[in-house]
């Protein structure tokens, strides 16, 4: 089958997917987005965790043919997806209900890129940059999962608790830095982003 479906902004087409084929394996073996990593397959570590219209989902637990027609984000938009917020909705994010949008008008969100393929400017997003300043990323292998899912938790709670961090973060494990960096990067992006409002 063919699957047509948005990947980080760009509409993207994927030619014979087996139906049971994941949305995990098209990206990483099909798109060359090795980002998301393949580590349980049955959606218990979230290492490849991305977005799927705004929500965070265990791409390996998601058949293929579901992204039809549907918005993708993975760990190496995040820096394009963090610029359209800080652009088209200063202060708030794009999530349903987060700041005004309608859910159909973030459906059809498309990144303007400079050149033809990505902005590429080797910037990254506030978490990602976050993440590095806090020293959160050792093995990094589950890293690309924790910063969609804190990306999409700072979108929708720009000022979480402890307790917000933590369930929003509670799909996906790390097995090298006993979490508290991880918190420190997720506490370190809320503040950068309260002084910029």
């Amino acid at each position: 089958m063919r699957v047509n479906f948005t990947v980080n902004g760009r509409k993207q087409e994927a030619d014979d997917v087996w139906e049971g084929e994941s949305l995990l394996y098209v990206l990483r073996e099909r798109m060359g987005l090795p980002g998301s990593k393949n580590a349980c397959e049955q959606g218990e570590c979230g290492s490849c965790t991305v977005r799927l219209d705004g929500v965070p989902v265990c791409s390996c637990l998601v058949a293929a043919g579901q992204v039809e027609g549907r918005e993708v984000v993975t760990v190496e938009g995040l820096a394009d997806f963090a610029a359209h917020r800080s652009e088209a909705h200063p202060g708030r994010g794009c999530a349903s209900g987060a700041c005004g949008t309608s859910l159909d008008q973030a459906r059809r969100w498309e990144a303007k890129p400079a050149a033809e393929q990505s902005r590429n400017t080797g910037e990254l997003s506030p978490i990602q940059q976050a993440f590095i300043d806090a020293g959160a990323v050792q093995c990094g292998f589950c890293t690309p999962g924790l910063l969609v899912a804190a990306d999409e938790l700072l979108e929708r709670h720009a000022e979480p608790s402890d307790a917000d961090i933590r369930e929003a973060l509670s799909g996906n494990l790390c097995r090298c830095t006993g979490y508290e960096k991880i918190l420190d990067a997720v506490r370190l992006a809320a503040a950068r982003a309260e002084e910029t409002v």
